[in-house]
């Protein structure tokens, strides 16, 4: 296996909303005598890759972006170190290297599909789903550790806004902290019981785009910032649900705050295949997205707890068996005649 095709993969920058390029790249690199390509404008200055074997009833699927920042592979003859090794550049790897060993033992019907804006909104894959008529069967790879995900949460995104009334910080009873009245939101979200899910657990929420621009000696009037929850078959109704009743209720720091629901996916249940390890995750893909494919999985090699930090990286040996695995699910679907 030509790794250096790979590392070619790892050094051109594809940071979301740049990975054009490596698209471009791939549409003349990954094309063979028995595939067609089709290049798709997104219409953001990004594209979509779809690599065709005849006409594809299993379609093999990755994004092309990663997330910031951009960092320089290594390879020390058994891990790659560096931004999109695991995610996603090693699924695009161990899938195309599927496509070629499907290739080579004379299958046809399947699809290699590469995908822009995973990472900022699927908006390559929302794009996709509007313009194709997509497939039976569809491949997700994510970095899962080779297992095969029965389910992932989903995840619903709200924008706040939290107001208040200035004064000078030395007479605080003249006015109302903006500040005061987000510590109180804050604290009745972590009161809330929110429903455990038997499978998936817990629904976790997290904060973000904190803003409040106040000078250190005045009340804050204004507070901006995004709540995002990861939730489940058992929570996602709730949440969005209590987000939606933030604004009533008798405690005074609920007149003072607005929510605007942003969307997101709601939690997605895949099929399995027999011989493979599964799991449960708690992050979200392009799946959701996807909607022209009846019957979805979601596999890869790669850990999600280093994606998107420093420290991502994928072995040799874990790209070797998602290739693998991957000609098993095409095979098994194949047996079974299920195309």
């Amino acid at each position: 296996m030509d790794y250096n095709r790979f590392i070619k993969m790892l050094s051109i920058d594809s940071t979301s909303s740049q990975e054009r390029a490596l698209a471009e790249h791939l549409a003349q690199e990954f094309a063979t005598d028995k595939c067609t390509v089709e290049i798709m404008e997104v219409g953001d200055g990004t594209l979509n890759l779809l690599f065709s074997w005849g006409k594809p009833q299993i379609v093999f699927c990755s994004h092309l972006d990663t997330v910031p920042p951009y960092i320089a592979p290594t390879f020390d003859g058994e891990t790659f170190r560096g931004r999109g090794t695991c995610d996603a550049k090693g699924q695009i790897w161990s899938l195309y290297q599927a496509c070629l060993e499907l290739e080579n033992r004379g299958y046809s019907d399947f699809g290699l599909l590469l995908l822009a804006g995973e990472e900022t909104g699927s908006f390559g894959a929302k794009h996709f789903a509007k313009t194709h008529c997509g497939a039976k069967y569809l491949v997700v790879g994510e970095p899962t550790d080779n297992a095969m995900v029965s389910a992932a949460k989903g995840t619903k995104a709200f924008q706040v806004d939290v107001t208040g009334i200035s004064c000078h910080s030395g007479y605080p009873e003249r006015g109302i902290s903006a500040i005061e009245n987000f510590i109180d939101l804050a604290n009745y979200l972590r009161s809330v019981e929110i429903p455990i899910d038997p499978v998936q657990g817990a629904t976790t929420w997290n904060i973000g785009k904190l803003a409040s621009d106040n000078p250190q000696n005045i009340l804050s009037n204004h507070l901006a910032c995004r709540i995002y929850f990861r939730t489940t078959f058992a929570s996602d109704k709730f949440v969005t649900d209590m987000m939606a009743s933030i604004g009533s209720g008798s405690e005074p720091w609920r007149k003072y705050v607005s929510v605007q629901a942003l969307g997101g996916d709601t939690p997605t249940r895949f099929l399995t295949v027999d011989g493979i390890p599964t799991t449960t995750v708690a992050f979200g893909s392009d799946a959701p997205h996807l909607t022209c494919f009846e019957h979805k999985m979601l596999c890869g090699p790669g850990s999600i707890t280093v994606a998107h930090t420093p420290l991502e990286m994928v072995t040799r040996h874990d790209l070797e068996l998602a290739t693998e695995q991957y000609v098993k699910i095409y095979e098994s679907l194949i047996i079974n005649k299920n195309i």
